[in-house]
């Protein structure tokens, strides 16, 4: 229990209380409202869904991490816990919105929004371009609108960043009605991108942001953006999150005439490959051993499908890299960032091994301790580490939405 002395003096402030749902968690923030939102708290339920989950709460000015078990079968099941630790805290009255990470905008959103009925409408009309978000996120808005139905809910969409690309890196090569209904390239990760642009813009070197720049989100979902005069110009995942590069779970681009392969071999049907290619792929279905790179990395040297499995992603990475760099018309800038990224120097150095003809030169002591430019002096292309922060986007956005700044 957290003691009344960490309890906000009710009144003197305004918050604002961002949501990301997972397909089996939930993060969640409480921001100090403004122009540039300051994050008080933080927190995640883990393992929702399962018999036994976990509840992290941190206090970031008190410097404090608390851990517990709970049981929470769903996502809607998180909020009277939720509710009871912001009431520890705040008003609820002083909370001024709450802003939401939805994964899918489709068509529609190129921008963050206030939740309304016909918003949420068109959410689930195209709940089944993202099943395994969608459906959870929607739930989460009503059970949110249901307790305090007077309070602002905004949208933040990760597919708003990409929403700008040029037509070329939208299209899919199928018969032209289909893009008409839709279904084209998209791109995901939006909010993390958005932020990365930011941080580089502050810690970059003048006129770095406005580069050709790759920024490659590496976490349990990987995929990358290339962005050009700080725009989305193309981006390796398309119309659902499960494209692009292998992730932990994720396939990946594979040959459409799987599906029809797989029918007629194994009787598997369309959810059947849905499920496969969304949780039993990626490292997970190549290794047979984990999910978890770390894992990965820890049994390659005493078994070959772990070592596979690294060598396939790193592989994998390195040649959308080349792609995306050839979509710009060259390198200036090559970001790391999430999980992966920032955590594995193993796994940025094999990345950038064998790209020198790019001018990507990592420097090994610096890799090696996680210095913030990684690149050897001197190289042509500037190489970082950023820590992305979603949470603090959401935030950002939900601010910019409520000053009625925002598209």
């Amino acid at each position: 229990m957290i003691t009344q002395q960490n309890r906000l003096n009710p009144g003197s402030d305004r918050f604002i209380l961002t949501i990301n749902g997972g397909s089996s968690s939930l993060k969640f923030a409480l921001f100090q409202a403004g122009d540039t939102p300051v994050r008080l708290f933080s927190g995640m339920f883990e393992r929702i869904g399962f018999p036994e989950g976990i509840l992290t709460l941190n206090d970031v000015a008190g410097g404090t991490t608390e851990r517990r078990t709970i049981h929470v079968p769903d996502h809607e099941s998180c909020l009277d816990p939720l509710k009871r630790w912001l009431e520890e805290r705040i008003r609820i009255d002083d909370i001024l919105a709450i802003g939401h990470r939805v994964v899918h905008g489709g068509m529609t959103y190129s921008g963050p929004g206030r939740v309304t009925p016909h918003m949420l409408e068109e959410l689930r009309r195209i709940s089944l371009y993202d099943p395994e978000h969608l459906p959870s996120e929607i739930g989460l808005i009503d059970a949110f609108n249901k307790r305090y139905p007077n309070l602002a809910q905004i949208a933040c969409f990760d597919t708003a960043f990409h929403r700008d690309m040029p037509r070329v890196a939208r299209l899919l090569p199928i018969p032209r009605r289909f893009d008409k209904l839709g279904v084209q390239r998209y791109g995901f990760h939006g909010l993390s991108y958005a932020f990365l642009m930011k941080e580089l813009a502050r810690v970059g070197g003048r006129g770095e942001a406005n580069g050709r720049i790759i920024l490659a989100h590496l976490g349990n979902g990987a995929s990358m953006a290339a962005v050009k005069g700080g725009k989305s110009v193309d981006t390796t995942m398309g119309f659902t999150p499960t494209s692009g590069m292998p992730m932990s779970r994720r396939s990946g681009d594979l040959d459409p005439g799987l599906v029809s392969y797989l029918a007629r071999t194994e009787g598997m049907s369309v959810d059947r490959f849905h499920k496969m290619i969304n949780t039993e792929s990626g490292l997970l279905g190549v290794s047979e051993i984990s999910s978890d790179l770390r894992d990965l990395l820890a049994q390659e040297q005493s078994d070959s499908r772990a070592a596979e499995a690294v060598a396939l992603f790193c592989y994998q990475v390195r040649k959308w890299i080349g792609a995306m760099s050839a979509a710009m018309g060259g390198l200036d800038t090559l970001v790391f960032s999430a999980g992966i990224g920032e955590n594995s120097s193993v796994i940025r150095a094999r990345i950038c091994d064998g790209l020198e003809f790019l001018g990507i030169i990592i420097d090994d002591a610096r890799n090696e301790t996680g210095n913030a430019v990684i690149s050897k002096e001197g190289s042509s292309v500037t190489v970082r580490v950023i820590h992305t922060d979603e949470e603090s986007e959401i935030a950002y956005q939900t601010a910019q939405c409520l000053q009625g700044s925002a598209d």
